[in-house]
């Protein structure tokens, strides 16, 4: 079985874990299935908007699509979620690719 029909699965029976939800898009982005990922970062978000590491991998995706303002959103929003749950790391990646696109 392929890890994309693997986590489905396990989505099946935990249709909310945001864990799975991103490993998920994670797998759509190596297919170059933007709008799959994309879907799934966004109901995560909506879900767990604490759930921090989907900012990035957003924001990027927003980035090659060429979604200039959707992506520095997106950062800014992952930078203020991150920021709450003193999650340094995590804010000073969002913070380098925000700067990145914006400079």
């Amino acid at each position: 079985m392929d890890r994309i029909a693997q986590i489905k699965q396990f989505l099946e029976k935990t249709p909310n874990d945001s864990f799975l939800k991103h490993a998920l898009a994670l797998e759509y982005i190596k297919l170059n299935d933007d709008q799959a990922a994309r879907q799934l970062f966004e109901e995560l978000l909506a879900h767990e908007p604490g759930y921090v590491g989907s900012y990035y991998h957003l924001g990027k995706l927003l980035e090659r699509l060429g979604e200039r303002d959707a992506a520095i959103s997106t950062y800014e929003k992952g930078m203020e979620m991150a920021k709450a749950g003193n999650e340094r790391h995590a804010y000073n990646e969002l913070q380098s690719a925000y700067e990145d696109l914006i400079y």
